[in-house]
């Protein structure tokens, strides 16, 4: 990739560079009368991250932990320090160690696009049934349009990660088959929300939701339709918000939940729904939310993660140099460790986050 120079300006709060690209920040703020800061790229994986907070400011490092993956997606921060992340092109199921070193879980035929740990120690994918062709351009991977032959199908499998046994827990609701499941969440009440992204070929595209199953398989349901190429979904940190990102039309949406899979309806013209829209041709991914209750989102095009707060307003941006920043999670004793996924090079970077993660149920609960 081209190195390049560029400027990110988000309501005074700047972020940015990594091994690829150097970024010049400038501050509204003065960044403590700082004036602009210049981050070097500094070619062993780390780079300075720079971030204007109320209390001053808040100087971390991105670092590589491991590459050569296939597409990572769908990290889970493990209590142990390892990330178990999905490899969307492997296809399988990856445990990275501390060090980088990496494991496999469990093969997964298809396209394994999302993951979360749930009930008693399984692992819970989104798997996407090779919705995904893999392809390289110049050098990067880029998932590509669908196969023909080589599509099977979507589901939420169950990975037993002491086996690696592989289960499949839902392949359709009410007789309709999943299409290309992609993120999900888990609540305290035994269930989880997911997306399902759909897919297109030609002329046509199909129209998916938000869906909300039971962690034991005995039921699904659709909640949200329809959602348009649905992508990351998280609740708030207190479990009465679901959000959820659109890819192609970049925004993050959001609905109150009255009770356990059951959602408030929102009318047609309400703008609450709507937690914000990105201006321009900025793609979304997956999000997490941090324990502030702001909505974190991998951006695509522009490569990084999008701070949004719980008002709907961009507070900050953090660069990584990858156009396709695709996922974020916390872990870390403290959740301050963020890991971030950079699909088209293949890359796990962490840095330290300025607040906790919101907890997740079976992870940090």
């Amino acid at each position: 990739m081209v190195a390049v120079s560029a400027h990110h300006l988000c309501r005074g709060t700047h972020l940015g560079g990594n091994r690829d690209i150097q970024l010049t920040m400038t501050s509204s703020r003065g960044l403590n009368g700082a004036g602009s800061r210049t981050c070097d790229p500094p070619g062993a994986g780390a780079a300075r991250q720079v971030l204007a907070t109320q209390q001053g400011v808040y100087v971390t490092e991105l670092t590589e932990v491991t590459s050569g993956l296939k597409f990572p997606e769908g990290p889970i921060a493990m209590p142990d320090g390892s990330v178990v992340l999905v490899e969307m092109f492997g296809p399988r199921l990856t445990r990275v160690l501390p060090d980088g070193t990496k494991e496999t879980v469990a093969e997964m035929p298809g396209g394994p696009n999302g993951a979360a740990l749930g009930p008693n120690g399984l692992f819970y994918v989104c798997n996407n049934g090779a919705r995904f062709t893999e392809t390289d351009m110049d050098g990067v991977t880029f998932p590509g349009a669908t196969t023909p032959g080589k599509y099977l199908g979507g589901s939420i499998q169950t990975v037993d990660p002491s086996t690696g046994t592989v289960t499949d827990l839902y392949t359709e609701c009410d007789g309709v088959r999943l299409v290309a499941p992609n993120d999900l969440v888990f609540d305290t009440s035994g269930g989880f929300y997911f997306t399902d992204h759909g897919m297109s070929e030609g002329r046509t595209a199909s129209l998916t939701g938000i869906f909300y199953a039971m962690a034991d398989g005995s039921a699904i349901r659709e909640i949200v339709f329809p959602a348009h190429e649905p992508n990351g979904i998280g609740l708030s940190p207190d479990g009465t918000i679901l959000y959820w990102a659109e890819t192609w039309t970049g925004r993050i949406m959001r609905r109150r939940i009255l009770s356990p899979g059951v959602i408030e309806e929102a009318g047609i013209v309400d703008p609450w729904q709507c937690l914000y829209g990105f201006p321009g041709f900025q793609l979304l991914d997956s999000l997490a939310v941090d324990g502030d209750g702001n909505v974190c989102v991998a951006t695509l095009v522009n490569g990084g993660i999008s701070v949004v707060s719980p008002e709907g307003e961009l507070i900050n941006f953090i660069a990584t140099g990858d156009l396709l920043t695709t996922n974020i999670c916390f872990g870390g004793p403290d959740l301050r460790t963020a890991y971030i996924t950079l699909s088209s090079t293949g890359r796990l970077l962490t840095m330290q986050w300025p607040c906790p993660g919101a907890k997740l149920a079976y992870l940090n609960n």
